[in-house]
């Protein structure tokens, strides 16, 4: 599969050592240019690319970069995208920590992926937001061990979701449909399910206790 990866940190970095390590093709930037990644393109084998080409022929674009970020990714981002693509989005707000206040979610109360869907202009499938970036290297586990990780994943677009959760799955996860982008605020950071390391028993149980009241510590 041809998946485009926009951020390099940790989330990003590591999701490109493990899908290509699976066979997929993977194209990686960052906002520092394609000369800062051959450290990591020698390592894995991914293309380093510029941002306006990370998503060109991709299936799946992960969109891993600071919140505040966002809408500072370039027009027609898109546009060279495969037909039918799907936009993985696994930011996180941290208005006191990094991105400030962001009217979108503070006044008119989006959840964070709703806000990011709308500065991109294309439907979004959240997922890793809570996931520890060190554990997409060491916690994947075959289909049926019994402490494989289980990971939430909301959208709109069900045949997106459903792209996402098998990409998932070959990662080595197990998966959980925690709704639509308007029901995300259900693994948002400080939620019973941001970092929880738990099957998918323990995962539908952490959804179904969340709060949608934002915690102090999360707002702006």
């Amino acid at each position: 599969m041809k998946i485009g990866i926009i951020g390099a940190g940790n989330i990003g970095g590591n999701l490109t050592r493990r899908l290509t390590a699976l066979g997929h093709d993977v194209s990686v930037a960052n906002s520092r240019g394609p000369a800062t990644l051959s450290a990591l393109a020698e390592e894995t084998g991914a293309t380093p690319v510029t941002v306006a080409e990370a998503a060109r022929g991709a299936e799946i674009v992960v969109v891993t970069i600071p919140f505040k970020n966002v809408p500072e990714l370039p027009a027609g981002l898109f546009d060279e995208a495969a037909q039918g693509f799907t936009v993985i989005d696994t930011g996180n707000y941290y208005p006191q920590q990094r991105d400030g206040r962001i009217a979108g979610v503070e006044d008119e109360g989006l959840t964070e992926s709703r806000w990011t869907e709308r500065q991109l202009g294309h439907p979004v499938i959240k997922a890793f937001n809570g996931t520890y970036a060190q554990d997409i290297l060491d916690r994947h586990r075959p289909a049926g061990a019994p402490d494989r990780i289980a990971l939430p994943v909301a959208g709109d677009d069900e045949a997106g979701k459903k792209a996402v959760r098998a990409l998932i799955e070959e990662l080595g996860f197990d998966t959980v449909d925690a709704g639509g982008i308007d029901d995300s605020w259900r693994q948002q950071p400080e939620t019973p399910v941001y970092g929880l390391r738990e099957g998918v028993d323990g995962v539908t149980k952490a959804l179904a206790e969340a709060s949608p009241v934002r915690p102090e510590g999360f707002r702006g």
